[in-house]
């Protein structure tokens, strides 16, 4: 039997903390009644308003696939590579339509630019951990 660091098993308590908030994050934003949008400030209505559907769906593809990935790697198995990659591609296509196709940067301001880059780059961690793990045998 192939010997796990002991930090694994605190980054993957990690990650999945991290990633159930996300899961939090995304079902208060699909609660949001009309009322509640018109209260948030203008630019967040905005952002709301032109961000595509497949941007939402892709969201809940990178935060769902994010928390049984990381459950995956505290249950060292190999099917939390696939999941955490389809997290990272759910990250990417929700960056893509906030940065690219909706002026996100400028409606959401420079903390969120922020928290996003973290995003993506918690997910290119998780996705590269789920990889070194399955090549050194920690997932089986």
């Amino acid at each position: 039997m192939v010997a796990v660091p002991g930090w694994f098993k605190l980054v993957g308590w990690a990650a999945l903390l991290w990633n159930l908030l996300g899961c939090l994050a995304l079902f208060a934003d699909l609660r949001l009644a009309p009322g509640d949008i018109a209260r948030l400030p203008e630019a967040q209505q905005a952002l709301h308003a032109a961000r595509p559907g497949w941007a939402v769906i892709a969201t809940a593809v990178a935060v769902a696939a994010g928390a049984l990935g990381s459950l995956g790697l505290l249950l060292r198995r190999r099917w939390a590579l696939p999941l955490l990659l389809a997290s990272l591609l759910g990250i990417v296509a929700q960056d893509v339509a906030m940065f690219v196709l909706v002026d996100g940067a400028r409606l959401a301001g420079p903390v969120a630019v922020a928290l996003q880059a973290m995003v993506l780059v918690i997910g290119v961690a998780l996705a590269w951990l789920a990889w070194r793990g399955s090549r050194s045998g920690w997932l089986r």
